[in-house]
């Protein structure tokens, strides 16, 4: 025994075999974890096991005696419980801004940190019908990038890539790299935003992270302006639909009575409701003006409609109007 270097990390090794086996429900007996050790090249007796297990409860794990026939030991409290890994797994997995190398890689590591028992309970796989995956591995590199030139106050160059009418990506900016002022990142819709401040336009400009590459941070010193120092990002995702910016508008919307929750599920706290007849509700909703938007107001069927302002419900009908063709047969 005095021979194994292994022997000088038995206590580890004991802790390892705790995690790994034992739970709530499953304990070993000091005859099982002897067994398991001898399996690594390392022999013990109760008598050092006992002060094993002493030692790594001094330290911190939470390790149970079970008074069961023989006696069982078990680390029982851990740092995540079997359903905050399971939501920590089906959020990996349904996330559209991660390639299937990277959902695999994460679920492995969250793997981890469950024990045996619970591991093949974590090999579900959440179903996403038609989950679209990255093709970006670039992605959390780029937004330690962007934070970097934030904090450095400097610009930051890239290529960006947008699809053509033929199914292909192009380089947009005619295959010029983008120079812009990073102002924000925001993660809306399953991808990551940045929000910059762009000289050419003099305007804000959102840019999808996992379209952009040969990420570096520029020397150039960021631009300094009024609309950058007070661009609030807290408070506004409600307002927005499909990350497309407009006008904003506080709206007036006719709610049928079940379709309420859509509402509430929107806008949440930031909706203030009245009531309007017997059937319906009259929401108050701060929203951005867009087609967009409209459009999410043509998809609930007619069971909401816009009630105000008079301006924006002429808007919705100029956009109405667009959508209809009129042909000759």
């Amino acid at each position: 025994m005095t021979n194994n270097p292994k022997a000088k990390l038995k206590t580890l090794y004991v802790m390892r075999i705790l995690q790994d086996e034992t739970d709530a429900e499953h304990g070993l007996s000091l005859r099982q974890i002897i067994e398991r050790l001898n399996d690594y090249g390392i022999q013990a007796e109760r008598k050092g096991l006992y002060r094993d297990i002493e030692a790594l409860r001094e330290f911190g794990f939470d390790i149970q005696t079970f008074q069961r026939n023989p006696v069982q030991y078990a680390i029982v409290r851990r740092d995540f419980t079997l359903s905050e890994l399971m939501l920590l797994v089906d959020a990996v997995e349904s996330c559209k801004f991660l390639t299937s190398r990277q959902s695999r890689a994460l679920t492995t590591n969250l793997k981890l940190l469950a024990n045996d028992h619970e591991r093949a309970l974590l090999d579900r796989r959440i179903h996403v019908p038609g989950r679209i995956t990255s093709k970006s591995d670039s992605v959390f590199s780029s937004i330690d990038s962007l934070h970097d030139a934030m904090r450095r106050k400097l610009k930051v160059e890239f290529m960006y890539y947008k699809y053509g009418l033929d199914g292909k990506r192009f380089a947009t900016h005619d295959g010029k790299p983008h120079l812009v002022t990073p102002v924000g990142i925001t993660f809306a819709d399953g991808y990551y935003y940045l929000t910059a401040w762009n000289d050419d336009h003099e305007c804000m400009t959102e840019y999808r992270i996992d379209r952009m590459e040969k990420l570096r941070v520029s020397d150039e010193r960021s631009t300094r302006n009024e609309q950058i120092t007070h661009r609030e990002f807290e408070g506004e995702e409600h307002e927005l639909f499909g990350r497309f910016g407009g006008e904003p508008v506080t709206a007036t919307l006719l709610v049928d009575g079940d379709k309420v929750e859509i509402i509430m599920d929107r806008f949440g706290d930031s909706a203030e409701w009245y009531k309007y007849d017997d059937e319906t509700a009259k929401a108050v909703v701060k929203v951005r003006k867009s087609e967009q938007f409209f459009g999410w107001i043509v998809g609930l069927g007619g069971t909401v409609r816009i009630h105000g302002p008079k301006s924006l419900k002429k808007d919705y009908c100029d956009y109405l109007s667009s959508l209809i063709e009129i042909e000759q047969f």
